[in-house]
């Protein structure tokens, strides 16, 4: 994988058609932490080939600054997928991070993209594992086989739940993908969320929410981050420039709770350090060992955002 963008934040993770000049050349300048361009669902067939060298060109030459750069290619099921790799990541060159992989459904469409990735970079000259691949679970068949597909491949660096497809695959009667069911007492896709979420985390993946297809519904935008951000989840697909801001919110600690946990970082530490003990109190709440790991959690993602520790 490349080690330029293994750790680097996703909180935004925006969505570009790679058949639209127009949107390729605004991307770079929307903020987002990470942009995939894309080639599967939102080109046309008849326009799929002619747009790799249309995203390779805009990979190689427009100025990404510091985002992570993504394409994401056509699943193994269809005719496309072995082209756009070749076409694409041999011609993008060194500043594309990764390749996003479509309904992954079990651990060797992994493993067949790293073997295929590597050729690819050995004949144009790459970086050897350069490539990152972003894996989609989109499927009963993907979510089942998720903890060996988060396993497949050293090149992994982040898993992403679809859950317009993944409505699809289980047979929803709504076409609501990743929107609100009143209908349903509850979160009618917390076991999903969980599962992905467990699976990425035991093999050090980030771990992405996908779409919320309301592109004029900030506020319902704002309610779907958080209830992922909640989980743990590291950041979400935006499909318009307004997401991109809340999803950079929602992700990040407030300043309040990036100085909170770097003072139990503290004192914990001082604690830890002077008398061995195992547990201090910290105001009226008590910290220990795992008070310090989700303290841990929080600076490190608090540091990605760019916070810095307020003035005492």
């Amino acid at each position: 994988m490349s080690e330029r963008s293994r750790y680097l934040p996703r909180r935004s993770c925006h969505a570009v058609p790679g058949s639209n000049e127009k949107f390729l050349a605004k991307a770079p300048s929307l903020g987002a932490d990470m942009y995939f361009l894309d080639l599967e669902d939102a080109v046309a067939p008849k326009e799929k080939e002619a747009s790799r060298s249309r995203v390779a060109a805009a990979v190689r030459d427009q100025d990404w600054g510091e985002s992570v750069v993504c394409v994401r290619v056509n699943a193994w099921d269809t005719r496309w997928t072995y082209g756009d790799v070749i076409e694409v990541v041999g011609a993008a060159g060194t500043r594309l991070d990764e390749v996003m992989l479509p309904k992954v459904q079990n651990a060797s469409q992994v493993a067949a993209m790293d073997l295929l990735l590597t050729q690819v970079e050995i004949n144009f000259g790459l970086p050897p594992g350069h490539v990152g691949i972003e894996a989609q679970i989109e499927t009963a068949r993907g979510l089942i086989n998720v903890d060996q597909i988060c396993a497949a491949s050293p090149r992994l660096e982040t898993v992403i739940l679809g859950p317009v497809d993944m409505s699809a695959s289980m047979g929803m009667p709504s076409m609501s993908g990743g929107l609100d069911i009143p209908e349903y007492p509850g979160d009618y896709f917390h076991y999903v969320f969980a599962r992905i979420l467990m699976a990425g985390r035991a093999n050090d993946l980030q771990v992405i929410d996908g779409p919320y297809v309301k592109v004029r519904d900030p506020d319902g935008f704002r309610s779907y981050s958080r209830r992922t951000q909640i989980l743990g989840f590291d950041g979400k697909w935006s499909l318009h420039p307004d997401q991109v801001v809340i999803a950079n919110e929602v992700f990040s600690p407030t300043q309040e709770q990036f100085d909170k946990a770097c003072e139990v970082l503290d004192r914990y530490r001082q604690a830890t350090e002077g008398d061995g003990t195992g547990a201090v109190m910290f105001g009226d709440e008590m910290i220990d060992e795992a008070s310090r790991k989700v303290a841990v959690t929080l600076v490190a993602k608090g540091k990605r955002a760019g916070l810095a520790r307020s003035a005492a």
